[in-house]
């Protein structure tokens, strides 16, 4: 068959990228310098205006930025609440790659007989925001995931980071309540490792191990013989989306938040790992092993985040402070973590956060995750009042192992919330932490990430991760 038609409208396609990141790069130098114009003069900025015509700029690149951008809008004061509510409703979807095209990448990372080595591979796939997955068969007769990265995607995702430097730019002119530079490390680490399959590979071991033993939790199995850094081929795991149970009957749906509580919180606090992608799009439910009970597939490894021992413990004794109102426990907490210059009103902002994520694991109660809040509505009036507190104490420099943890939380109290699940939060949480002292965490972490090859916190960070 000539596949070179198809082959060179691919090329064309894939090579026109740096075109439209140069137009964009200048759409959005463009809103950027009529805002620095208008206050120049002393002119009332045109938010909403600026914040469309930004979100027109950035919406031609259906890659790695609109990731970045659905990111930015759950944390508080990251970006002009205009600028997150336009940049939250991009799509992260990049075009899918044709077959002649799938071909030669497949080729190129398994060789000229990789057809060989699948029973059967299916032309159709769905798309991500850095790569596409298709479905295969094994020869052993496993259904299997196969997960092929896009062309040129390091590049695409320098560009990107560029993009988000000049948004951040744009924000520090805007007297900020929040200092963004941590933020845009953080965000270029995680971005950069998600081009890493065979670094995924590895957390996704790590997670297959810590929930070896736990019917509700289902992890694909990594086929190694059929991945490479571009490519990861994994077991594929059959469920349906989360919201498809939201009119189930409450124990079902109290059976999966249960399960996701669990899913977050353990590998957190025992082990030094989060699930930072996206909750609700990587988690889907299924009929367990051993039971009719459902449970969940947890999918995608390529956004983790891992943190050093006396990170969590920081976390745990911010939670023993404010649920016995020990307010000397709370700032040492804070000061672990690397708050410097805390004065009592600064203080004071921050736990307005704190017992808004806190909140229902501090009363032990079967309650919903937030009464009386719709799921689009989850964490704006907290958000709000940190912003305002803020804006009249801060700026203050956030540590950079926040941005993913509140990503997560927000994803992981929304979903609860479309689930309307009601639960002892409290005694989950109690459950989740119950052993995670220093040592036992060190120890624990250590023994877990060399078995599966995760680059240990501490080397991560010698790495520039």
């Amino acid at each position: 068959m000539n596949d070179t038609p198809e082959g060179d409208n691919e090329k064309n396609r894939f090579s026109a990228r740096a075109k439209r990141y140069g137009r964009v790069g200048a759409n959005v130098g463009g809103v950027a310098a009529r805002i620095a114009g208008r206050r120049l003069f002393g002119l009332d900025p045109e938010k909403d205006k600026d914040a469309a015509a930004l979100a027109a700029a950035l919406g031609g690149l259906k890659g790695p930025i609109m990731k970045v951008a659905q990111l930015l809008a759950t944390i508080p004061e990251a970006l002009p609440a205009e600028y997150a509510a336009e940049l939250g409703q991009l799509q992260s979807q990049a075009p899918p790659m044709g077959w002649a095209f799938v071909r030669r990448r497949m080729a190129a990372e398994l060789g000229p007989d990789w057809e060989a080595r699948f029973a059967t591979f299916e032309h159709a796939a769905a798309a991500a925001s850095l790569g596409q997955v298709h479905r295969a068969v094994a020869h052993d007769g496993r259904a299997l995931a196969v997960k092929l990265q896009y062309p040129d995607m390091q590049s695409a995702v320098e560009a990107d980071l560029a993009q988000l430097g000049m948004l951040f730019s744009l924000h520090r002119r805007m007297r900020p309540a929040i200092e963004t530079s941590e933020m845009l490390k953080e965000i270029s680490a995680r971005l950069r490792e998600e081009l890493d399959y065979a670094l995924e590979a590895k957390h996704t071991g790590l997670y297959g191990l810590i929930f070896a033993d736990d019917p509700m939790i289902r992890v694909p199995d990594v086929l190694p013989e059929l991945s490479t850094k571009r490519l990861l081929t994994m077991t594929w795991l059959d469920g349906r989306r989360l919201l498809d149970y939201t009119d189930r009957p409450l124990e079902e749906r109290n059976q999966i938040a249960r399960a996701m509580f669990r899913a977050w919180w353990f590998p957190f606090s025992q082990y030094g790992v989060i699930h930072a992608t996206r909750i609700s799009a990587t988690t889907r439910c299924s009929r367990t092993r051993t039971a009719r009970r459902p449970g969940i597939n947890l999918l995608d490894y390529g956004c983790m985040r891992t943190f050093a021992p006396k990170f969590i413990q920081g976390v745990i004794d911010l939670y023993h402070g404010l649920l016995n109102n020990d307010r000397a426990l709370v700032v040492h907490a804070y000061e672990t973590w690397g708050f410097t210059g805390l004065s009592n009103e600064l203080i004071d902002i921050l736990n307005i956060w704190a017992k808004f994520i806190y909140g229902p694991m501090l009363e032990d109660r079967v309650r919903t995750i937030a009464e009386y809040v719709k799921p689009g509505a989850y964490g704006r009036q907290e958000a709000f009042k940190v912003h305002q507190g803020l804006r009249e104490k801060g700026p203050v420099t956030v540590p950079r192992e926040f941005v993913f943890m509140d990503r997560a939380a927000i994803g992981l109290g929304g979903v609860f919330l479309h689930l309307n699940a009601e639960l002892n939060y409290y005694r989950l949480f109690n459950e989740a932490i119950a052993g995670a002292d220093l040592a036992d965490v060190t120890r624990r972490q250590h023994e877990a990430f060399v078995k599966t090859g995760v680059p240990l916190p501490e080397e991560a960070g010698k790495q520039g991760l």
